[in-house]
């Protein structure tokens, strides 16, 4: 196979995402044929020998392996935790844990579908901000929001200085209880932060009691019991891959990279002309008269 940045060769062996690797590299934890890594070096690793730690990373398999989790809560989301709590780990049976890891991180009060692979670029794609995965949950709150409450939540709130993007947030049905009762949402989000939706409605005054996630891009799974794990199918995966290659946020962020620079003195071209519009249908440019030349002028 081609030779590929050495970040890239450690993503697409599941070992961790690409930019971890890239930390990797840069805190020397990295070597190639003996030599220590360098940001932007490349390898082959079937001929090569790429190793972290001093241990060789193998080739990529030639079969993935993709698998769905109905993650239960009081499970860290993780790989192992130092604090040896349960980790969703210890849910993978030993014949599936070859190189896979947990895309993406559940909170331990949260319960849901989680993914796990060893495709680093899959896992990537559906963690990174700028393609936009969507994840939708199911969310129970102490009280009921008003709507005008849940409207600045949809448009956006400031976390930690950065504004969150806009979501969906669909009311389902209230219950009653003491006090104020509760109310049940779907929400869905297209970036991750953490406790993102706790801390959303902790912002307009309502704790979450309950918090699900029930689907990742096109995948769903009602009957999956909680604790238990399968195999994703090649139609499921299939969908993914097509869901996040055809996902707004990552067409809008490649316009962006493959845009031609503006050259020095050119003016910015009008939204007419970004969408390609003929030219009859552009408005004309105003028609100037030039000024009479003086050899012209009456004295």
């Amino acid at each position: 196979m081609p030779a590929e940045r050495i970040q890239k060769v450690l993503s697409r062996a599941g070992l961790a995402s690409r930019r971890e690797a890239e930390d990797w590299i840069r805190e020397g934890r990295v070597s190639v044929n003996g030599r220590v890594a360098s940001l932007g070096d490349r390898a082959d690793p079937e001929k090569d020998a790429v190793k972290v730690d001093g241990k060789r990373v193998p080739p990529p398999a030639a079969d993935r392996t993709y698998l769905l989790l109905n993650k239960p809560k009081g499970y860290v989301t993780t790989m192992s935790d130092p604090e040896r709590r349960d980790t969703v780990m210890d849910l993978v049976p030993g014949t599936l844990r070859a190189g896979v890891r947990p895309v993406g991180r559940l909170d331990v009060g949260t319960e849901g579908l989680l993914l796990l692979t060893d495709d680093g670029d899959l896992a990537r794609d559906v963690t990174h901000p700028s393609v936009g995965c969507a994840k939708e949950y199911s969310v129970k709150v102490s009280g009921v929001p008003s709507e005008k409450d849940l409207e600045r939540l949809r448009g956006g709130i400031v976390l930690d200085g950065i504004r969150t993007r806009s979501c969906q947030i669909v009311p389902l049905r209230t219950t009653a209880g003491r006090g104020e009762g509760n109310a049940w949402f779907r929400v869905t989000l297209k970036e991750g932060r953490s406790r993102q939706i706790r801390r959303m409605f902790e912002v307009i005054g309502h704790q979450v009691s309950k918090l699900k996630r029930v689907a990742i891009g096109p995948i769903r799974d009602e009957e999956l019991p909680p604790g238990r794990i399968r195999r994703l199918t090649a139609a499921e995966v299939a969908s993914l891959k097509a869901s996040l290659a055809g996902a707004p946020d990552r067409r809008e962020a490649a316009a962006r990279r493959t845009a031609r620079p503006r050259r020095r003195g050119e003016r910015p071209r009008r939204a007419d002309e970004r969408r390609g519009a003929p030219d009859d249908a552009r408005p004309a440019a105003p028609h100037r008269t030039a000024p009479p030349s003086p050899r012209g002028r009456s004295r």
